[in-house]
């Protein structure tokens, strides 16, 4: 989750304790204004974690704890789920030459609760209280480790916006589990990737690999769709 200062860090961490132990926020209003900060408690149970990509199904918690602000518990997130469109992020790692011409793009390797294997893209929900330039550089910490260094577009419009439905055939994009709404980038990373959590590996292609519909079929729920108009935003049109 982005940075919220060093107070705001304090307060959510108060408040993953019980009100009574909190003395310094004793008022209402600074009760009401720390769980607008911070979010909804999140209990001690197993949570689905909370950027596991649309068109993918719900993934194990994993380093998560109970007292990290902004996470929901599983009934909560159907709850939300089944009531509301969520936000996500998800971007196109490319590698980029002097020019600025698309050499190749990286495709994350993951593995599902269900055992099969797949390519997908830097992807997960943007949180309560969370810019979308945060959340994107969130997500690409969290797929490619610290040291990627992705350099996020200036302007923040996406390159297209991708609108994943539980029902499939409404647009090109599936995801069983939500109607989510994702803004999509192309991000130029410069620097070492080494994927992390439940990423298996991060395989660079050939832009001509990367449009062949071969590949684009190892992507579920429409991600290969995605990058395929990617790919045509670049300028690679096969």
């Amino acid at each position: 989750m982005a940075p919220a200062g060093a107070a705001g860090e304090a307060v959510c961490t108060r408040m993953s304790r019980p009100l009574s132990d909190a003395p310094r926020i004793a008022s209402r209003t600074g009760r009401d204004n720390a769980r607008r900060l911070c979010g909804p408690p999140v209990s001690n149970r197993s949570a689905i974690p909370a950027d596991a990509p649309p068109g993918k199904y719900d993934q194990a918690m994993s380093d998560m704890t109970e007292t990290t602000p902004g996470w929901l518990t599983t009934d909560e997130l159907e709850m939300a789920r089944a009531r509301m469109p969520i936000l996500y992020v998800e971007a196109v790692p490319v590698r980029v030459d002097d020019s600025g011409e698309v050499t190749s793009i990286g495709l994350l390797l993951r593995i599902g609760p269900d055992g099969t294997v797949s390519r997908t893209l830097v992807s997960g929900r943007v949180l309560h209280h969370e810019r979308v330039r945060d959340a994107l550089l969130r997500h690409l910490e969290k797929d490619l480790g610290p040291v990627a260094l992705p350099r996020v577009p200036a302007s923040l419009q996406p390159f297209t916006v991708a609108e994943y439905f539980p029902t499939a055939g409404i647009t090109p994009y599936h995801d069983p589990r939500q109607h989510a709404v994702s803004l999509a980038y192309v991000v130029p990373v410069t620097g070492d990737c080494r994927p992390r959590q439940d990423a298996l590996d991060l395989v660079w292609f050939s832009p001509e690999e990367a449009a062949s519909v071969a590949l684009q079929s190892e992507m579920p729920g429409g991600h290969g769709a995605l990058l395929k108009q990617a790919l045509a935003h670049v300028g690679l049109v096969y």
